[in-house]
């Protein structure tokens, strides 16, 4: 047989040294590609904020014709109602669909039990109202707490120092029954008293109001980021502090605690309060539960990003696109801003 017509044996790899391995791979995977072009970034973004994510947080208060600025929260407002349904139409148009209330009430008004807070023509329901008539697609969403109306400052009924629980959940309910009687879609329960949701729930689904939601303040810390929020409504703690009934900025494990009670006791959606020093609350939140989560970009974090710009040091624009992306990164499926207006107004295409 000749030799000729034997198969060639296959050419042998040329060896390749680390070097030339290293530089190989080098050239197969670069992420940068992906990175090159605006179009190429959106086309592959894991995380994309939209104006449907936001809630904007309103300050009301009572009067007519009135706007009166925060000074520690430049750019936010208290309204009296004829102005508020106008900011509410401006929302609105800018593709906001919901809001949440929270009131300024009159020191002459504010007692220890907090019995303003369940007046069916208070400032919230008379503010429910109106809203719901006006734009009834708007969704609604009030505050369930007694600190605005309460002349301690506290959350909740103070006797000799203490905060009782089971006394103000009976308030608590009482005022849920009211703005979800004035029209509210969704009372959210702030005060962090125990087992406030299921007494809610149970009251609600009693009266009729079956389809009036629950946002749960589930995870709301005892956080130094509260102090512009609580100089828009005067409802500073006079005396001690909150840590007694809001959690600890320590625990972690203790939120998924509070969670799982609030959706046993028939909470829609749950909340983690601040946001921003919080991302790691809301990431294990949501390996937790399928219920909707909402962060509150809360007044701290507002305020620290609005002094940082008017002093240059930041291009507010940018980093608060940036802020609240982290948080919806982290997994918050809403969140509660300041900024919404500003916001959707960046998002136009």
């Amino acid at each position: 047989m000749s030799t000729q017509s034997l198969p060639k044996p296959p050419l042998e790899a040329a060896p390749v040294s680390g070097a030339d391995a290293a530089d190989s791979l080098l050239l197969a995977h670069r992420p940068r590609r992906l990175r090159r072009t605006g179009g190429l970034r959106r086309m592959v973004r894991e995380t994309v904020l939209t104006v449907d994510d936001l809630i904007y947080p309103l300050f009301v208060m009572e009067g007519e014709g009135q706007r009166q600025a925060i000074p520690s929260m430049p750019g936010c407002d208290r309204f009296t109602l004829d102005l508020l349904l106008q900011e509410v139409q401006e929302v609105s148009q800018l593709g906001i669909g919901a809001i949440a209330l929270f009131p300024l009430i009159p020191h002459h008004l504010k007692d220890n039990a907090g019995t303003e807070s369940y007046n069916p023509d208070g400032l919230i329901p008379r503010a429910v109202r109106a809203i719901k008539a006006a734009l009834p697609n708007v969704v609604v969403i009030t505050d369930i707490a007694l600190d605005p109306y309460s002349s301690a400052g506290h959350d909740g009924i103070v006797q000799d120092g203490t905060i009782l629980n089971d006394e103000t959940v009976a308030v608590l309910v009482k005022q849920a029954l009211a703005h979800a009687e004035a029209g509210a879609d969704m009372v959210a329960p702030s005060d962090m008293m125990d087992g406030r949701v299921g007494a809610i729930r149970q009251a609600l689904d009693a009266a009729g109001w079956i389809d009036v939601g629950i946002l749960a303040y589930s995870a709301k810390y005892a956080s130094a980021y509260y102090g512009p929020f609580r100089d828009a409504l005067e409802s500073a703690p006079q005396f001690g502090d909150k840590k007694t009934y809001q959690m600890d900025a320590a625990n972690a494990r203790e939120a998924l605690k509070e969670v799982d009670l609030d959706i046993a006791e028939g909470a829609d959606m749950v909340m983690v309060k601040p946001a921003l020093a919080y991302l790691d609350i809301i990431a294990r939140l949501k390996q937790h539960t399928h219920l909707p989560i909402a962060a509150y970009n809360v007044s701290g974090e507002y305020a620290m990003i609005k002094a940082a710009a008017q002093r240059g040091w930041i291009d507010e624009a940018a980093v608060v696109l940036e802020t609240l992306t982290s948080m919806k990164r982290a997994g918050a499926d809403i969140i509660l801003t300041y900024f919404a207006k500003d916001v959707a107004r960046q998002l136009r295409p």
